[in-house]
């Protein structure tokens, strides 16, 4: 019995593991146009203050969901939720006119832009 259960749990691991890698999001051509340095944060999968939200999506890959703020002293605002397994909330990310301006929480795979 327990020799059942140790292969499921490895089954279901393997498999959430395989949903969460992961895929290429963007081809050599379409960063070329990009400063060198927002080029090598979006291959390491890196995001820094000051990106757009499409090197963003470069980066880390689509958002699990986008709201749309209200907009503040006349510029567009909006936060971007990542989770794990559509159901952990692990990063939120909030961008001002087009620019990422401020990451919940500010995990290591976060950096500043100098």
């Amino acid at each position: 019995m327990a020799r059942l259960f140790f292969g499921l749990l490895l089954t279901v691991f393997v498999f959430a593991y395989g949903c969460v890698s992961t895929p290429v999001r963007f081809t050599t051509d379409e960063i070329k146009g990009f400063p060198i340095e927002i080029q090598e944060k979006i291959i390491k999968g890196e995001v820094a203050l000051g990106m757009t939200t499409q090197q963003v999506r470069y980066a880390w890959g689509s958002p699990n969901s986008i709201r749309t703020l209200e907009p503040m002293d006349g510029k567009q605002r909006e936060e971007w939720i990542y989770t794990t397994a559509g159901i952990f909330e692990n990063r939120r990310l909030f961008f001002v006119d087009g620019k990422l301006f401020y990451v919940i929480p500010d995990s290591e795979r976060t950096t500043k832009q100098e």
